[in-house]
């Protein structure tokens, strides 16, 4: 059974702030939420034990390195089962070009977010990856033209 905590406000702020700059000192971070640097950090390593800070992470321009096609697939299995589904996942984290995998309702099962460098590599992640995974049964991809909004931070309740 996973251990709960309960988020103060001071937590909330901490959580806020670390999302929108997660290479802030612990002195700013402790200015910034009105405690002294001492038990700031004793709430940050709470919360990153706690599992509720889970990583930290670079974004990355994907224009700028050369990553220029994203796509959403969905994915349809041959059987919704838990054998197919796991047989599916294994596969799927082999593919680093797939960047986000989703377990889905609806008429898919799954959708996939892939990054790749133009069109040709991505038709190649789909020939020769992702639909050689034998249990798919059917995938249909959209382009992604224009990105509007590409928040990673959370709304914290």
């Amino acid at each position: 059974m996973a251990q709960s905590i309960k988020i103060d406000q001071t937590d909330r702020k901490i959580l806020e702030i670390l999302q929108s700059n997660a290479k802030i000192t612990n002195a700013q971070l402790s200015k910034d939420i009105g405690l002294s640097p001492a038990p700031t950090l004793e709430r940050v390593k709470k919360l990153e034990n706690f599992g509720i800070i889970k990583s930290y992470h670079a974004k990355l321009d994907t224009d700028k390195i050369g990553l220029g096609v994203s796509t959403f697939v969905l994915v349809t299995l041959k059987g919704h089962n838990k054998n197919n589904i796991d047989i599916f996942l294994s596969e799927i984290y082999k593919i680093g070009e797939v960047i986000e995998c989703h377990h889905t309702t609806g008429s898919g099962d799954f959708i996939l977010k892939i990054i790749s460098e133009d069109i040709a590599s991505y038709q190649k992640i789909m020939l020769e990856k992702v639909s050689e995974i034998h249990v798919v049964d059917s995938l249909q991809s959209m382009v992604i033209l224009s990105t509007f909004k590409d928040s990673k931070v959370l709304p914290i309740p």
